[in-house]
């Protein structure tokens, strides 16, 4: 009995010292700069968690990848995360970052997204969308959505009567591209009844089953890494330049710097003014019910499929 009993605490102490395959779901940037601090400053190491940071591709997006077994965690926004739910990957938000939606409609010409009913609107290929197409559908707007890959161009060049951007990454390539943003032509998404949070990093609930005490030391260093990043910024800023250096990112450190600003501002929640790095139920409520009366989702998925302990 005893051998039996050493066996089985080898093998979960064997699970627990498994390597960790993070993977953000977008290519080297700001975006995570918490994750990149966590790594380079040894958090990571010093909570006893071995994790390796790698980015997806076009053909391999972090999702398909983390239903293969290939990463282990990865950061979806919550819209996501109800559409795997829903589509019978089960998943465990084991840290949230994001606490405010930042998605924003800009329209060109100055005009007001709500008074374009039709338009020509910009998405993003890969996703991202869904609360703009609950929005669109709720507003009776019938927007004609544009699939892009990963920048401005089809708006700056005339193509499109508005398009999606992020405040922390599109909405500053179009003011660098000399759009010009006002209240009129900006729709921010989390002034009009759609905050719904962002990003949140995930695990599959079988995976997380078997690993929560790795889980647990990965969600820790990773706060620890953003709010050290709170807390030097320029220093975050560094690190993260090496990342986007070191992928051979096309940016610079103008948009890096602030899009760093922007993602951090969006981590305070509004109510508390604190950061918070917990799921809101309010707010996995509310996507879920504007995903499912837009026939995105099958049903309504709780908070409490998504949340650590069931």
């Amino acid at each position: 009995m005893l051998t039996v009993g050493l066996a089985a605490n080898c093998i979960v102490g064997m699970a627990q010292d498994a390597t960790i395959v993070f993977m953000p779901q977008w290519t080297a940037q700001a975006q995570f700069a918490g994750y990149y601090v966590a790594e380079a400053k040894g958090f990571y190491r010093e909570a006893g968690v071995k994790v390796r940071i790698e980015h997806p591709s076009a053909t391999q997006p972090a999702m398909t990848r983390l239903r293969k077994n290939e990463c282990q965690a990865t950061t979806l926004q919550l819209c996501q995360a109800l559409e795997a739910v829903d589509g019978g990957i089960p998943l465990v938000n084991i840290l949230q970052t994001s606490m405010n939606n930042a998605m924003v409609i800009v329209s060109a010409r100055g005009k007001d997204p709500l008074a374009q009913k039709g338009a020509k609107v910009g998405i993003w290929s890969v996703g991202f969308g869904q609360l703009a197409m609950c929005m669109s559908t709720k507003e009776r707007l019938n927007y004609q959505w544009v699939r892009f890959a990963q920048n401005t161009n089809l708006f700056v060049a005339g193509a499109l009567d508005a398009t999606l951007a992020m405040s922390y990454n599109e909405y500053y390539q179009l003011v660098q591209a000399g759009v010009r943003m006002t209240d009129k032509n900006v729709y921010r998404f989390c002034d009009h009844g759609y905050n719904v949070q962002e990003d949140g990093v995930y695990m599959s609930r079988d995976y997380y089953a078997t690993h929560k005490e790795q889980a647990r030391r990965f969600a820790r260093a990773s706060r620890k890494g953003w709010e050290w990043a709170a807390a030097h910024p320029e220093e975050a800023l560094d690190i993260v330049m090496e990342y986007v250096d070191r992928n051979h990112i096309a940016t610079n450190r103008t948009l890096q710097r602030l899009m760093l600003k922007e993602v951090l501002r969006l981590q305070v929640d509004r109510e508390s003014k604190k950061r918070e790095f917990r799921l809101r139920p309010d707010m996995v409520r509310l996507a879920s019910r504007l995903m499912a009366e837009n026939q995105m989702l099958s049903r309504e998925v709780s908070y409490e499929e998504l949340i650590s302990e069931k």
